[in-house]
């Protein structure tokens, strides 16, 4: 339950990324097609807090722009001096405010809701401890910061690894560096903290050691807290999301035939009883409705699809394209910013842009609509069972009518009206003998040289 108290966040993405080797921000770079710090940014929101504040060093830019519109504000770390240091660049942001304070870090992705409003009701639970550190045991404690907790979940110590004794090494609690705090406390706090470590950095865990009041510990499991500092460690939190998707799709209904091939989007809708083929990749804001089959090896981005409906194999679906009930896209088709009616068909090697494609329409094998002329893109319309053969080529902008007939290998430049025959082709001429007599020629030729 969200603790009542007003809530402020503080977000940390001021690390200088260089183990990414990337001129992109750390922070932005995608899991599942959405930016690391937006997916935070998503699950902060459902706790609705007053104040977000991401603190952030060189690539302000960058993060600012990505942030805009989510009510975040942007806070500057200009010297790397640690953790506590970066928190405490927070405080203009937060002058007034007064309630609690989650802080995270925008390299940890995938941390839930349910998760951030844990550590708030375990600091409001009536025991009042000065702080709550998330905590989680690793396979492989590597260097990770360790907590000391009693079975009560009190902490007696935080340490960071490159400071801890061989006892303290062999404790498996480690610090997720996720803090929960009251912000009458926070900055306070922060005053009071000095760089006499190893790193001559400002720790935040320190807060937790300074005299007064305990701090509390809650644990979530290492997946939620796994972080991200090179192109190695964002492929292995991609994997870990798309597995939980997975799981969590057939769960709902889903039938994936080879899970393990299969790519998710942040925000990919599937309905009950569709199949999902081997190596299907979905980008960001595909919608599926129920019964609908998705053969292997297709890419789905930007599109809805409708009850029924059958996409593939090896079929791309881009932004804009709306599949109607129980059509069909068959193999090696395009669709992009086009809608096909219910029960239309285009079966293979075809590209429909820039269209509209009438129920019970069958495109053949080979059709193009030519919507760009290199300037401007142009719309064609294909009315409600029509047939268009294999090869034809619909040079928009264009009409053809319902129950109309485009032969194969047509170039369709004008209206064709509804129930007639389209047939765009120059008068076959045969010439008997020409073969030979050519063959015969270009023989005598190659032997003279």
């Amino acid at each position: 339950m969200t603790a009542a108290r007003p809530l402020a966040v503080i977000i940390l993405a001021a690390g200088q990324g260089t183990r990414m080797k990337s001129a992109l921000h750390k922070v932005l770079h995608p899991v599942a097609g959405r930016p690391m710090l937006l997916h935070l940014l998503a699950s902060v929101a459902a706790l609705e807090p007053e104040r977000q504040v991401v603190v952030v060093g060189a690539g302000r830019e960058q993060v600012e722009a990505a942030v805009a519109g989510t009510g975040a504000v942007i806070a500057v770390q200009d010297k790397q001096l640690g953790t506590g240091h970066a928190v405490a660049q927070a405080h203009e942001a937060l002058a007034g405010f007064a309630g609690d304070v989650l802080i995270l870090y925008g390299d940890v992705p995938l941390v839930s809701a349910s998760t951030m409003r844990a550590m708030l009701d375990r600091l409001n639970r009536g025991d009042d401890p000065r702080a709550v550190v998330l905590g989680f045991r690793p396979d492989d404690a590597a260097a990770y910061g360790r907590i000391i907790a009693d079975g009560q979940g009190m902490i007696g110590k935080m340490v960071e690894y490159k400071d801890a004794s061989e006892a303290e090494r062999a404790v498996t609690l480690c610090n997720s560096g996720l803090m929960a705090v009251r912000s009458t406390d926070l900055f306070v706090l922060l005053d009071q903290i000095g760089n006499d470590n190893a790193a001559g950095e400002y720790y935040l865990p320190d807060i937790i050691m300074l005299p007064g009041a305990q701090s509390a510990v809650i644990e979530t499991e290492a997946w939620e807290v796994a972080g991200v500092n090179s192109r190695v460690e964002l492929a292995g939190v991609e994997a870990m999301w798309q597995a939980r998707r997975r799981i969590e799709a057939m769960r709902e209904g889903v039938t994936l035939v080879a899970p393990e091939t299969v790519f998710f989007a942040h925000d990919t809708v599937l309905g009950r009883d569709v199949v999902v083929e081997p190596n299907v990749v979905f980008g960001p804001g595909v919608t599926v409705a129920d019964d609908v089959v998705i053969h292997a090896f297709s890419h789905l981005e930007g599109a809805s699809i409708e009850r029924g409906a059958t996409i593939g194999p090896y079929a791309r679906l881009r932004p804009g394209a709306e599949i109607g009930v129980k059509a069909k896209v068959g193999n090696f088709v395009e669709i992009k910013k086009a809608r096909l009616g219910e029960g239309a068909k285009v079966n293979h090697l075809s590209y429909i842009g820039d269209a509209g494609v009438g129920a019970g329409a069958n495109i053949g094998a080979g059709t193009i609509t030519c919507n760009y002329d290199g300037f401007f893109k142009y719309r064609t319309e294909i009315g409600a069972g029509a047939f268009i053969g294999s090869n034809s080529a619909l040079v928009a902008p264009v009409r053809i009518g319902d129950g109309a007939i485009v032969a194969a290998g047509s170039v369709v430049t004008q209206p064709v009206g509804d129930d007639a025959l389209c047939l765009v082709r120059p008068a076959q001429v045969s010439k008997p003998g020409w073969a030979a007599a050519f063959r015969e020629r270009m023989v005598a030729k190659k032997a003279a040289k």
